[in-house]
């Protein structure tokens, strides 16, 4: 069985002593985790001092973005080379916002993923749909495209995630249908499996995201072929992280 893993995307929110409040808070209150893999990915500022605090213990930290290149002139952006250097496990590419709010292409995207797999890092590469590909029929085309484009030239999966999160389920508070999710993660674990398939030992990891929260957890954690969440809002509070952590940890366990 994969190890579930819950990732909480802070977006541009928290500033650096609110960020090392949080991860200390919710260190003590998960203390008795074993079952799930917790990574914390903050803004860019807070991202050392977060390591610091987690590097003696199973919690991870990722990044929410990364250029492609090593270094250069190009202001403003920090390198998969950087963030290894860092004490960065993992990195979140092509999250919705950064194809629609910063009109990234998959070409973009793909030269990230390359790049952050070179120097190690555990890459999460979010795909989805609009709602209006959905309401069209396009959402198979959609994914089979983005995972394409997306990991063009990638041969080893193992530091491969991969989140599906539907456009119009981030932060509106609407959530796609079990049988949606259900339907939309055996469409990606197939096509992985058979871009992967030399690679029959590796267990790729499929994540689900899209207004996650307190509530609708335990009914989302049962979904098959969900293997763990990729949460914005609710990984901003104490209560609502670590009481998702808890109760997918208890479904683990069987509890």
């Amino acid at each position: 069985m994969k190890r579930p893993i819950i990732a909480g995307n802070w977006k541009m929110y928290k500033t650096l002593s609110e960020g090392q409040s949080f991860v200390e808070n919710i260190v003590n209150l998960t203390l008795d985790i074993d079952e799930v893999q917790v990574i914390f990915c903050p803004p860019f500022p807070t991202l050392f001092h977060i390591v610091e605090i987690l590097k003696n213990s199973s919690f991870k930290v990722g990044s929410q973005n990364c250029h492609w290149e090593i270094e250069g002139a190009f202001t403003g952006e920090t390198s998969p080379k950087m963030l290894a250097s860092l004490g960065v496990d993992f990195v979140l590419l092509g999250h919705s916002e950064r194809r629609h709010i910063f009109i990234e292409p998959d070409e973009w995207i793909n030269k990230k993923v390359q790049a952050a797999m070179s120097f190690g890092l555990s890459t999460v590469l979010c795909i989805g749909e609009t709602l209006q590909k959905r309401e069209n029929g396009l959402t198979e085309i959609v994914l089979t495209e983005q995972l394409q484009k997306g990991l063009m030239g990638v041969d080893k999966p193992e530091k491969l995630i991969v989140a599906y999160e539907p456009v119009w389920a981030i932060g509106t508070g609407v959530v796609a249908e079990g049988k949606q999710i259900e339907e939309a993660h055996e469409l990606i674990s197939n096509w992985l499996k058979d871009k992967f398939k030399k690679n029959e030992v590796i267990e790729i990891p499929v994540l689900y995201g899209g207004s996650v929260n307190l509530e609708n957890v335990e009914d989302l954690v049962s979904i098959p072929g969900v293997d763990g969440f990729l949460i914005g809002g609710a990984s901003l509070k104490e209560e609502s992280f670590s009481g998702i952590i808890h109760k997918v940890e208890n479904y683990y366990k069987g509890l």
